[in-house]
């Protein structure tokens, strides 16, 4: 029995909109990344980009639990000696909400050229609008709200 290996033209995507409000930010990364790589599918295959797109709405009303808002940093580096700059989750939210949301799902992605594929599917907004209509997106409901 041959093993089925689905080709790029076989491969369908969807569109799906997650509403993120109210969702743990961990949580709803977890689930997007594996929608994103195509894992909710019986034909995944990992070496190759199955997943289907994915719209997140209100990234601005996901939460963090405990106290991770001041004591989870987002860390940058430039390179360079002292280059080390620390951003706290409390600022990072108030400001990039939307960035503070797919650097959580970037990172659960697969590192390399597939993993970067995989990730621009995403389209991250921390309002209610998006505007990706005439691709006719279905609603998805994850788990993971608080």
């Amino acid at each position: 029995m041959k093993t089925y290996m689905p080709k790029g033209d076989a491969i369908s995507r969807k569109w799906f909109v997650v509403d993120a409000d109210g969702m743990v930010l961990g949580r709803l990364a977890s689930q997007v990344a594996a929608i994103l790589r195509g894992k909710h599918k019986p034909t995944f295959t990992p070496h190759a980009d199955m997943g289907d797109h994915v719209i997140i709405l209100n990234a601005d009303k996901v939460v963090l639990t405990g106290r991770k808002l001041d004591q989870k940093f987002y860390r940058k580096h430039s390179g360079y000696p002292g280059g080390l700059k620390e951003t706290p989750y409390r600022q990072l939210m108030q400001k990039k909400p939307e960035f503070a949301v797919s650097e959580a799902i970037r990172c659960m992605m697969p590192k390399g050229p597939l993993g970067r594929a995989m990730f621009r599917k995403l389209k991250v907004y921390s309002g209610s609008e998006h505007t990706h209509q005439a691709q006719q997106p279905e609603e998805l409901k994850l788990v993971g709200g608080k």
